[in-house]
């Protein structure tokens, strides 16, 4: 049963086939929350993020997740999306073939919708200059302004942001630092993974570590930047 906190996730164990990836995690957000949940390559970040956002794989095969009172783990991808939970993945997976308003329409009717597109044009001008380009022709910053937007465009109760900053080019990635305040201050409950761990804990009010597939720390971010010994452990940062 949910203890009352807005998202709590407890002893989530799952699965890629035969693969133990993600052991008897748990923790709680409280609304508003920005979390960082960082660790090396391996850890078990992303595959977190997708037993969240009940994705087809990794399999959950025990544990209980809730947002807002209601329990994620006996939905499936489109149910948890309709409740709110919507995952930014790393490949972004923009739509091909069609322009960047039809992107953000597509999304809005997709279940409950968020922010109408004047909202959206208005947070994010480029993707108002770009509204009649193919999506997909954008630049890779652009088409991370997209996913997030997209999210931004439908019922938003968790944001889930896996590896914003990837491979982008250093002045997109203070556009996207930029958009990401802009969703702190509008009070939206966010976990991002990044490998870029310095750039996400300045963003976030909490941090999670992640090692071999467990919670091996919770705290402030502030506690991370401030405990080298911690980050040498477990970030190499």
């Amino acid at each position: 049963m949910s203890n009352g906190a807005y998202f709590s996730c407890r002893n989530i164990n799952a699965y890629y086939g035969e693969s133990y990836i993600v052991q008897n995690v748990s923790f709680d957000i409280a609304e508003k929350e920005i979390v960082a949940l960082l660790g090396r390559n391996g850890a078990g970040k992303t595959s977190t993020l997708r037993t969240i956002a009940r994705a087809h794989e990794p399999s959950l095969k025990s544990g209980e997740i809730y947002l807002d009172g209601v329990a994620l783990h006996e939905m499936r991808t489109y149910q948890a999306a309709q409740h709110g939970v919507q995952l930014v993945p790393e490949d972004r997976r923009i739509i091909p073939g069609i322009t960047v308003e039809e992107n953000l329409i597509l999304a809005q009717t997709e279940g409950k919708p968020g922010w109408p597109l004047e909202r959206i044009y208005q947070s994010f001008p480029r993707l108002a200059e770009r509204r009649r380009q193919e999506a997909t022709t954008m630049s890779g910053g652009e088409q991370q302004m997209l996913a997030v937007a997209r999210a931004l465009a439908r019922d938003l109760k968790l944001l889930l942001l896996d590896e914003p900053y990837e491979g982008l080019a250093p002045v997109i990635v203070h556009e996207i630092e930029a958009i990401l305040r802009e969703v702190k201050k509008l009070g939206i409950t966010t976990i991002i993974v990044e490998q870029n761990a310095l750039a996400a804990l300045k963003l976030a009010d909490t941090a999670i570590i992640l090692d071999t597939g467990e919670v091996v720390f919770r705290g402030t971010a502030q506690e991370v930047l401030d405990n080298k010994e911690l980050r040498d452990q477990y970030l190499a940062i």
